[in-house]
C-alpha cells in the first residue's frame, strides 16, 4: 500500500522562535495518525504546514493524491456573517476550482452527500452563527469531506462536543478509513489516540512515532506532559486545566 504522506526532517519557525522540529513519519494510505502534545506543543503547527498554510523552515513534505482536506475547530461566529450551512459545506468544493468556477451537478451532490453525513442537511437554510457548537463542527467536517481529498486531517474534532456530534464525526472517521482515505486527527484524549493505527508525539519537537504501544508509555508521556499526569491503578488520566475530561 503506498503512503498517503510522508514527511522527512520538518522544522516550523515563527521568525527566530522553533514551533516544531525533527519530524519524520509516513502514513501509509487508509490508515490514521493520532498527533498528541500539551497545549502549544505544535500539533495545529503540523496540520497547517501539510496543509500548506504555513511555510516550513527545513525538510519536506509529500502526499501521494490529492491536497489534504483540514477541518479547523468550530469557534464563535459573527453574528454579521451572512452564510448558510449550505453556503459554508460547499465552500469545501473551491478547494480544486477557482472561486468563480460554477457549480455543477456532481458538486451539488457532493455537498448535498456531505450534509447527510453529518446529519444537518435539515440545517443547510439555517445561518452558521445560529447553530450550536456541535452543529458548528459537524458543518466544518462535512466542508472537509466536501473536498473529496485522500487525506482529511481535523483539529480536535469532538473536544467539547455533546454526544450525538462526537458519535457522527467519529462514525465519519471510520467511513473514511473504511473507504481507503487517511486520517489525521489531533487531540488531547489518550482513549482516542489508542484506537488509532499510529501516534505522533510532540512537544516542539517530535519525542517518537509509532504504534500506541509503543508511543504511548509512561516515559513518553511524562517526557511530553511532565507532572500533568495522575495514576489511577493501571491508568494515567491527564491532568490538564485547559482539557477538563478523563483520557
Amino acid at each position: 500500500m503506498g503512503a498517503a504522506l510522508e514527511i522527512q526532517g520538518l522544522e516550523v519557525r515563527y521568525g527566530d522562535t522553533v514551533a516544531l522540529t525533527d519530524v519524520n513519519l509516513n502514513l501509509p494510505a487508509g490508515s490514521s495518525l493520532a498527533v498528541i502534545g500539551p497545549n502549544g506543543s505544535g500539533k495545529s503547527t503540523l496540520l497547517n504546514a501539510i496543509a500548506g498554510i504555513t511555510p516550513i523552515a527545513a525538510g519536506s513534505i509529500h502526499y501521494g493524491g490529492s491536497a489534504p482536506a483540514l477541518v479547523l475547530q468550530s469557534t464563535e461566529v459573527d453574528r454579521s456573517l451572512p452564510i448558510t450551512v449550505h453556503d459554508t459545506v460547499g465552500l469545501g468544493r473551491y478547494a480544486s476550482r477557482s472561486l468563480l468556477g460554477r457549480f455543477g451537478s456532481a458538486d451539488r451532490a457532493e455537498v448535498a452527500d456531505a450534509l447527510q453525513r453529518l446529519d444537518i442537511d435539515d440545517l443547510a437554510t439555517q445561518q452558521l452563527h445560529e447553530l450550536s457548537g456541535g452543529q458548528r463542527q459537524r458543518v466544518l467536517v462535512a466542508q472537509g469531506l466536501a473536498q473529496q481529498s485522500n487525506l482529511l486531517m481535523l483539529d480536535e474534532p469532538v473536544t467539547g462536543l455533546d454526544v450525538t456530534s462526537r458519535g457522527l464525526i467519529l462514525d465519519v472517521i471510520s467511513d473514511e478509513l473504511a473507504a481507503g482515505h487517511s486520517v489525521i486527527v489531533t487531540t488531547h484524549d489518550l482513549d482516542d489516540a489508542r484506537i488509532c493505527d499510529q501516534v505522533l508525539l510532540v512537544d516542539k519537537h517530535a519525542i517518537a512515532v509509532g504504534t500506541p504501544d509503543e508511543v504511548l508509555t509512561e516515559d513518553h508521556l511524562i517526557h511530553a506532559f511532565g507532572g500533568r499526569f495522575i495514576r489511577v491503578g493501571d491508568r494515567l488520566i491527564l491532568d490538564d486545566p485547559h482539557h477538563h475530561h478523563q483520557h
